[in-house]
């Protein structure tokens, strides 16, 4: 069974080992452009691309897949990639580009999605985030059969986990992105005697691309919203508030006034405790080493 990988960070790269931990071949891999990142923001891979060069597997990388868009030249290329690999089957995990039409017809299966929520729940960019920033108590992974539209397509099966009360998106990918990697092998090996079946049409949420402008912490929110937020954008772009003339990040916090801390006023008369938090150019460190700093230099 010849496999098309089509991913670009850790939670695809995680799905792409456990297809080679199989057995199966991959002759093409897809996945976004190198971007620029860190503080001397060098052009840096992506998680699967630097695993496809570890294992020699031929890559990718159009900045778009329409052959009627602004790069039809790479959208050509990738075309006869993809055609020439005579591929089973093209598996997606966000991968970051939309599929035109040319492209899911390409592999004799089709294509078969990795999606981190229980559709129809949370389609879209940012399931994992969304789900945790809602309050919901569980989650999953779903694997379906891609058709045009955004996370539209029929529902092969999915599995629920529960979402912890002290869940970041970090802690939630690390959980979903093995569950991804088991069930998109199960799917492969046992696809004969799975049924699709269409998705219903509701419990429908759009789970839209996280932005920096929704890092800033807005107070007169309920505590629990912006508790829940917080964890939502951690690892990033993590929240933001102003603290004794300077901005930091806030990366874990409490509900209600603890002792251990430092304690904010919110909407909602509860108040939320920082727990965690970082200043401009330095290491995350606890509310209370923070705490103790200014002390030292009062």
């Amino acid at each position: 069974m010849k496999i098309i990988f089509a991913g670009t960070p850790e939670f695809a790269a995680v799905a792409l080992q456990a297809i080679l931990d199989k057995g199966y071949s991959v002759p093409l891999v897809l996945t976004q452009p190198d971007r620029p990142a860190g503080r001397g923001l060098k052009l840096q891979p992506s998680a699967v691309k630097q695993l496809a060069l570890k294992h020699g597997i031929p890559i990718a990388q159009p900045l778009s897949l329409r052959l009627d868009g602004k790069y039809p030249e790479e959208a050509a290329a990738a075309k006869k990639l993809i055609e020439d690999a005579q591929a089973d089957f093209m598996v997606v995990a966000a991968y970051g580009l939309i599929l035109p039409q040319w492209t899911l017809d390409a592999p004799k299966h089709g294509c078969l999605n990795i999606h981190a929520s229980l559709l129809p729940r949370w389609r879209g960019a940012a399931p994992i985030h969304r789900a945790i920033e809602a309050g919901d108590h569980e989650t999953g992974i779903t694997i379906m059969q891609m058709d045009a539209g955004l996370d539209t397509g029929a529902m092969l099966f999915k599995r629920a986990i529960g979402i912890a009360d002290g869940d970041t998106t970090q802690t939630l990918h690390d959980k979903l992105a093995p569950l991804g990697g088991q069930m998109i092998e199960f799917a492969l090996r046992s696809y004969h005697s799975l049924t699709p079946t269409p998705q219903p049409l509701v419990g429908v949420t759009y789970a839209a691309k996280i932005s920096k402008l929704e890092s800033a912490i807005d107070w007169s929110q309920d505590a629990a919203v912006i508790e829940r937020k917080i964890r939502a954008l951690n690892p990033a772009p993590g929240c933001t508030t102003e603290l004794n003339s300077e901005t930091i990040k806030v990366w874990r916090a409490v509900v209600g006034h603890g002792p251990a801390g430092i304690p904010m006023e919110t909407g909602g008369g509860h108040g939320l405790t920082l727990t965690e938090i970082q200043r401009a150019g330095g290491k995350r460190m606890s509310a209370v080493d923070y705490l103790l700093g200014l002390k030292k230099i009062t």
